[in-house]
């Protein structure tokens, strides 16, 4: 006799793969429990910094059953970005990998509106909504509760085969599957090369990143001018950071991605100091459409090279 569940869990973690996602796993929605403490004393110390969004909808963050009527699963999918090339330029200003190719925020929403398309055309009628950065889920939570990683002491997700280059997404939907078992051990033992890397010492504690204090958020997330002690400290970055994510022994070893959508930008890798330093506005906003740097916006690019002048 068929196990139906088994069946259509099977097909959707196979059609997920074959649609370009690296990994698929599968939880049972829950309340996130053991998340709410820690989520909370980290707002309280305010180490969200101007990501004022953070505090809100608390109980959607740790109730993903809050964000879709009738919940029963949430599909987790890891795409792995990790770029065959880097920047060419040892002077260039630095630009974090995952910005390299097309805003992964549409790739993966796209992919997982089409999973959830075949999973109502193929297999069973059901409600579902894709989540990529767009609604308050704990995604790095979420993908470890379906079995496809630990969260490193960086706080990012690390899967064994693709480390934590990868972006994340969920598919809520209200079909009951055959879940994962959660990722239960921590393969970062007494390493301690992230925290020990971090040029702002943002990592304050195991897996605790004070955002007030990380190169990312100063240059893509805070609208605000960062603290002057801190721009010599940012080593030539101008677009996020990966610092913490280069020394680590878990990606040392994973190939690159093979999908076309996360190649970089013509041109991209090749920039000089000079070619950012000279950027104008059109050649800007030909040359980064459809990435995160739109997303950003050329008045944030101009301000963060400026914090390399200082």
């Amino acid at each position: 006799m068929v196990n139906l569940p088994e069946k259509y869990t099977l097909q959707i973690k196979q059609k997920a793969i074959e649609l370009g996602f690296s990994e698929c796993g599968i939880s049972k929605v829950r309340i996130l429990e053991e998340e709410r403490k820690p989520l909370q004393k980290w707002l309280n110390d305010g180490m969200n910094g101007n990501m004022g969004y953070m505090a809100n909808h608390f109980e959607k963050r740790i109730d993903p059953g809050k964000l879709e009527e009738g919940a029963k699963s949430v599909i987790s999918v890891l795409i792995n970005y990790f770029p065959e090339r880097k920047q060419t330029d040892p002077e260039a200003p630095v630009i974090s990998k995952y910005a390299y190719g097309k805003d992964y925020h549409f790739i993966v929403k796209e992919k997982l509106n089409d999973l959830l398309m075949f999973i109502q055309s193929e297999l069973l009628p059901c409600s579902g909504r894709a989540f990529v950065d767009s609604a308050p889920v704990l995604e790095r939570a979420q993908a470890k509760a379906a079995g496809l990683g630990w969260i490193g002491k960086h706080s990012l997700l690390i899967n064994k085969y693709y480390g934590s280059y990868v972006f994340i997404g969920e598919l809520i939907i209200d079909l009951e599957l055959v879940y994962d078992d959660p990722f239960t051990s921590d393969h970062c033992g007494s390493c301690t090369r992230c925290i020990d890397a971090c040029p702002t010492k943002a990592i304050v504690a195991d897996r605790i990143v004070d955002a007030r204090k990380c190169i990312s958020y100063h240059t893509i997330e805070n609208k605000e001018e960062a603290p002057p002690s801190l721009h010599e400290k940012f080593q030539n970055r101008i677009f996020g950071c990966d610092i913490c994510q280069d020394v680590c022994p878990w990606n040392k070893v994973i190939l690159p991605t093979q999908n076309l959508d996360f190649m970089p930008v013509e041109g991209l890798l090749e920039m000089g100091k000079k070619d950012w330093i000279e950027l104008e506005r059109s050649t800007y906003n030909k040359m980064f459409k459809h990435t995160a740097f739109e997303r950003a916006g050329y008045k944030l690019i101009r301000r963060n090279i400026g914090y390399l002048k200082e």
